[in-house]
């Protein structure tokens, strides 16, 4: 007998879930659609079957297929998800990039360097806000238990990313644990990867494209026993899919650059809640015993 269709989901994390769980037994379009409806979610109810189609670069009966897939009836049955409950009150980074489209579209080309500053600061507090409104206490709770236990923490960040693991390498010098960076200088970080044991902790960090290097360096982490914290854009991540605690930002752009804010609040507030965990108390290096920089600025 042929097993019935599983009923469509009734609440958008319910959805979302499911997309996850069989997100890699879906066919390439469906996948580009599936990462279109977790990055959008928070408007999916007011775009139309033609918007997501063009956004996905696929064709509209591709958007019906997907839903059908998910036990849905159709395009209009699954929007219907996304519409309930939708406030008027669109997630404020989402706001900013329609508005600062709407002025690149309109042919302005007159803003002053300070305009120009004012639009990336404003990108980076709406993207900070969406942070602050999503993010995911469990999973950072989790990550935090991970640090806590673990014998040694592990970073890793390529490109766009490696700033956000500079800091957390410097901030987690503050604890007693042992703190490695994976920087592949000289290409050896196949080299370092040696060094990892069962109960290391691995934070990767990523954005799509993905960086290839990170990804080997924290597959390498996981098949030597460490456990994996995800810094990533994605549930549908190359990084989600081992981690141990996945932490998603979504930092926004502005004129095709994207910001570092929201990542850097982050790994900022990751070390400051282990660090609160951990009860370290304050202890001023020499220079700041004599008047210097404080340790932590």
């Amino acid at each position: 007998m042929t097993a019935a269709p599983m009923p469509p989901p009734t609440d958008v994390a319910a959805f979302l879930h499911r997309i996850t769980t069989e997100y890699e037994q879906l066919s390439r379009q469906l996948k580009l659609i599936a990462r279109h409806v977790e990055a959008h979610r928070d408007h999916l109810g007011l775009e139309g079957i033609q918007d997501v189609a063009a956004q996905c670069g696929v064709q509209p009966s591709a958007v019906v297929r997907f839903a059908k897939h998910f036990g849905f009836s159709g395009f209009t049955e699954m929007q219907r998800l996304f519409r309930q409950g939708l406030s008027e009150q669109i997630a404020p980074s989402r706001n900013y990039s329609r508005r600062l489209r709407d002025v690149i579209e309109s042919g302005s080309g007159s803003l002053s360097e300070a305009e120009i500053a004012h639009e990336f600061l404003r990108g980076s507090i709406a993207g900070m806000q969406e942070l602050q409104q999503s993010l995911d206490e469990e999973a950072f709770s989790r990550a935090i238990d991970l640090m806590v236990q673990a014998d040694a923490i592990w970073i890793a960040g390529s490109r766009r990313s490696f700033p956000a693991a500079v800091y957390l390498d410097y901030a987690l010098q503050h604890t007693d644990k042992r703190i490695g960076l994976v920087t592949a200088l000289g290409s050896m970080h196949e080299g370092q990867m040696r060094s990892v044991r069962p109960g290391d902790v691995m934070i990767a960090i990523s954005y799509a494209p993905y960086a290839e290097e990170t990804m080997q360096v924290a597959q390498q982490a996981v098949e030597r026993g460490a456990q994996l914290i995800a810094i990533t854009d994605s549930r549908m991540s190359p990084l989600a899919r081992e981690a141990a605690a996945t932490l998603l930002v979504q930092d926004s752009a502005t004129f095709g650059f994207r910001s570092l804010t929201a990542t850097m609040g982050l790994a900022q507030s990751l070390f400051v809640a282990l660090a609160f965990r951990l009860e370290l108390s304050y202890r001023p290096t020499t220079l700041a015993a004599r008047g210097g920089t404080d340790p932590l600025a």
